[in-house]
């Protein structure tokens, strides 16, 4: 008996697989539309930064922020899981200005060469730590020399947001309309507080306190607090007893209601401030989450305007 022919077995075989590739090749770029993008892995120093790179990047970013709000920026100190962060990272968003003096040692020895440093302070124009006699800190020339804590003028967040937008932009174009369109609602939103917030200033009538470290200039200038006196003339530094006393005798004299302090600082010596003088110790943060109810930088921003306001003026 003849054995059957396997040519139309054969035949069968290359059919079917000629079907199986035309669905392929018809159904494969649905498949890859389907197929989600994975987000963009991105370090930033500090909280603000990571509230408004998520602000801008929505789901198309995955951020990873160095400190979690109760740190001191100046000092903070890089965890091997930061090393980790930044070797996975393609983008890393600083305030710079000297702030975060630990970040070049950082990305010299985790980062890659596909990693990208932005700096969101460039354009803002500077103020200097030095106070004048009657403590109001005048603008600089933007060097080094300037006052770091920018973010504490929405106006200047607005700026920092705009790099942080430019720049995600540049690595990923394919979202750069969601990108602009995000940006646009959240400074909406940015100007609308600072309206609400103004309108509770202007019923303050003494808007002097008296600061733990030079952090609050460009927000006592955009909200118009005067800051009358400083506790450490310069970030890190320990007052000398001749420096305390006489903040106390201006206390006294001048009859200053509130000493502003930080979460972030030891409240050790405003403390002692109040017990000599009986002013009251309003403690406030400079980075979002640093306190209940601070966890964006809106949030922040109404916070610490909102306390100081109804503690010059209970009214």
């Amino acid at each position: 008996m003849l054995a059957s022919s396997p040519m139309p077995n054969l035949r069968l075989v290359r059919l079917l697989w000629a079907i199986l590739i035309s669905h392929s090749l018809l159904f494969a770029p649905l498949l890859l539309a389907a197929a989600p993008m994975e987000p963009l892995n991105i370090v930033v120093t500090i909280p603000v930064l990571k509230d408004l790179t998520e602000q801008v990047g929505g789901p198309h970013v995955r951020v990873t922020s160095l400190l979690s709000g109760y740190e001191n920026e100046h000092t903070y100190s890089p965890k091997p899981s930061d090393l980790v962060a930044v070797r996975k990272a393609r983008l890393l968003f600083e305030v710079g200005i000297g702030l975060e003096v630990w970040v070049s040692s950082l990305v010299k020895n985790a980062g890659g060469a596909s990693l990208r440093v932005v700096t969101t302070s460039k354009g803002i124009a500077l103020l200097r730590d030095r106070p004048d006699h009657d403590g109001t800190a005048h603008a600089a020339e933007e060097d080094e020399r300037g006052n770091p804590h920018v973010w504490m003028d929405p106006e200047n967040a607005t700026t920092m947001m705009r790099h942080i937008t430019e720049a995600l932009i540049q690595v990923d174009p394919a979202h750069a309309t969601e990108y602009r369109t995000n940006q646009a609602s959240y400074l909406r939103k940015l100007d609308q507080l600072r309206g609400d917030l103004s309108d509770r200033i202007a019923r303050v009538a003494d808007r002097r306190f008296i600061a733990h470290h030079p952090a609050w200039p460009y927000f006592a200038r955009r909200f118009g607090f005067q800051i009358v006196g400083t506790i450490q003339p310069q970030s890190g530094s320990e007052p000398s007893a001749l420096h305390l006393h006489g903040l106390i005798a201006k206390i006294k004299n001048d009859r200053i209601k509130v000493v502003v302090s930080e979460i972030q600082l030891s409240q050790k010596i405003p403390e002692l401030l109040a017990k000599e003088t009986g002013a009251r110790v309003l403690v406030l943060t400079t980075l979002p989450g640093g306190l209940p109810h601070t966890d964006t930088y809106l949030d922040m921003l109404r916070y610490n305007v909102l306390q100081l306001a109804n503690a010059l003026d209970p009214a």
